[in-house]
């Protein structure tokens, strides 16, 4: 389970420390693509082909679902440590998520995200400042 928040630069290159808790779970390859709300999602090989698999269960007569999947496997990426624990995000991805210096790496139970600071900074503020009636609608998912 991915858990807990870091804080990391991304170089010049594009190279990004992942946290060596994450790295112990992720095994020699995962993969990372574009996520949600402007951040990057990275998955285990187990927890990727999970994914695989429920997106083979939706319709290709059904827009949404044909737009879902070219935005998830097109920005997708192969990742493997380099002898740092560094990996090297490519520049479409870096886009995605205004990559350029300070980011955090977050653990989100089955993946982790990793997020401009900046946007974290904000993305938390809205959401803390509306948890109340987030939790709230919590209860129609049967939490």
């Amino acid at each position: 389970m991915f858990i807990g928040e870091f804080q990391h630069n991304v170089d010049d290159k594009g190279r990004l420390i992942i946290p060596a808790k994450f790295r112990n779970q992720l095994g020699e390859k995962f993969m990372v693509t574009r996520g949600m709300d402007g951040c990057l999602f990275g998955y285990p090989e187990a927890e990727w082909s999970a994914l695989v698999e429920k997106t083979q269960t939706l319709s290709l007569t059904k827009r949404d679902a044909r737009a879902f999947s070219r935005f998830l496997f097109s920005g997708a990426t192969e990742c493997e440590f380099d002898k740092q624990g560094r990996i090297n995000i490519p520049t479409p991805l870096r886009n995605h998520a205004k990559l350029t210096k300070a980011c955090v790496i977050v653990g989100v139970s089955d993946r982790f995200e990793i997020w401009d600071a900046d946007t974290w900074q904000q993305y938390n503020e809205s959401t803390e400042a509306n948890i109340d009636d987030i939790s709230e609608s919590m209860g129609d998912f049967d939490f």
